[in-house]
């Protein structure tokens, strides 16, 4: 089967969602003719791509969300057993060395991504083989005044520090709702930066990441009520 064209609207793009809803990795990848992966270790994105080709995502990676013509960002949540998020929720690339720039919160790259969201939870238990993990329903969401409040002020404390050179000082600690990891492969890939005392340097390259604390939250006002 072919990559589906992108949807029109909102409610198309739910339609969507709901034929996948309760199927396996298995049957979805069958459909599009794709192997399933023996493990995920070297194939992280392999859950979130199958997902995409299933949806009509086309946003190719690209600053935009995902479904550029209805202003929509996909992510795949896996959860465990419980039904809790098991990992954070990368968002996109944080800017390093002459590139960090600081521009206003309603322009950035992070409010683009996370202005509306569709979440599609995802069984992620190691106990449950790749083949057998089901699709859960999906959700849309926007962030509340409250969150958006506090997203921004995360994400203006992270920009300017990325702003100032204080990557010795990063951490995955600071921030309440969204913070900084590296972002790569392995820790041999380097980015080039600009430190405090503005010398080059090269670092491993950085994301913004939405802590497991605000999809739980997402995951219990939505799916427990």
């Amino acid at each position: 089967m072919n990559k589906l064209t992108s949807p029109q609207s909102e409610q198309e793009l739910l339609t969507r969602c709901h034929r996948i809803a309760g199927k396996t990795l298995a049957e979805l990848a069958q459909t599009y003719h794709q192997k399933i992966p023996s493990s995920l270790t070297q194939a992280k994105g392999f859950m979130g791509q199958l997902i995409e080709r299933a949806l009509g995502a086309n946003g190719l990676n690209l600053p935009e969300p995902d479904f550029p013509n209805l202003g929509i960002e996909l992510k795949t949540l896996p959860l465990n057993t419980n039904g809790q998020p098991r990992e954070s929720t990368y968002v996109c690339t944080a800017p390093l060395g002459l590139s960090a720039e600081i521009e206003p919160w309603e322009n950035s790259r992070v409010r683009k991504k996370l202005a509306r969201v569709l979440w599609v939870p995802i069984e992620a238990d190691p106990n449950i083989p790749l083949i057998n993990r089901r699709i859960g329903t999906a959700l849309l969401w926007s962030p509340s005044p409250t969150i958006e409040s506090i997203l921004r002020q995360d994400w203006e404390e992270l920009t300017l520090m990325l702003h100032l050179g204080q990557i010795a000082n990063l951490s995955a600690k600071i921030g309440t709702y969204l913070q900084i990891r590296p972002k790569a492969a392995h820790s041999r890939i380097l980015s080039p930066a600009i430190n405090e005392q503005c010398e080059a340097v090269r670092i491993n390259p950085k994301g913004f990441y939405l802590r497991s604390s605000l999809t739980q939250k997402i995951l219990k006002e939505n799916y427990c009520s």
